[in-house]
């Protein structure tokens, strides 16, 4: 069987200001199909965003039986879910310096949206290193934020 592959992504301009905004998008394949995603958000972080651009593209699979491969340049999302996650739900949501997660209810979310799945991979690309797939993602995250920034 094939697997769904997805490419996300996620950016902030001015992530440290109080007015920013953030973007995201995924590219997801399967069988010679291509669908893409994005959207933004106002007074947002770029960990937000790529934590939106996973949740957003496992919302919009109508299976939960095919395999799927993230690709992901965040470290960040890819260690949450490969590392983090378990140590968390262990200890009530808490860091290991006992402090609450940061994103929690979107680390939620997106955990139960993967643990619906039969089978879930998250993988690390590099990111602006020409993988094509990455690089449509980063430009869909783009596309969210000068979409935001354009409205008046």
């Amino acid at each position: 069987m094939d697997n769904i592959i997805i490419y996300c992504d996620g950016g902030c301009r001015g992530n440290q200001e109080d007015h920013n905004v953030g973007g995201w998008g995924a590219v997801l394949q399967f069988r010679g199909r291509t669908k893409e995603l994005h959207g933004s958000a106002k007074n947002t972080t770029n960990n937000i965003m790529e934590l939106t651009a996973t949740i957003r593209a496992l919302e919009t699979l109508k299976t939960d039986q095919i395999p799927i491969a993230f690709y992901i340049d965040s470290a960040y999302v890819v260690n949450g879910m490969n590392s983090w996650v378990p140590g968390w739900v262990k200890k009530g949501w808490k860091t290991a310096s006992g402090q609450p997660v940061k994103n929690k209810e979107l680390w939620m979310r997106l955990s139960t949206l993967a643990g619906g799945q039969k089978s879930i991979t998250f993988n690390k690309v590099k990111g602006h290193h020409g993988v094509a797939l990455n690089e449509r993602a980063d430009a869909l995250a783009n596309q969210g934020m000068d979409e935001i920034a354009n409205k008046k």
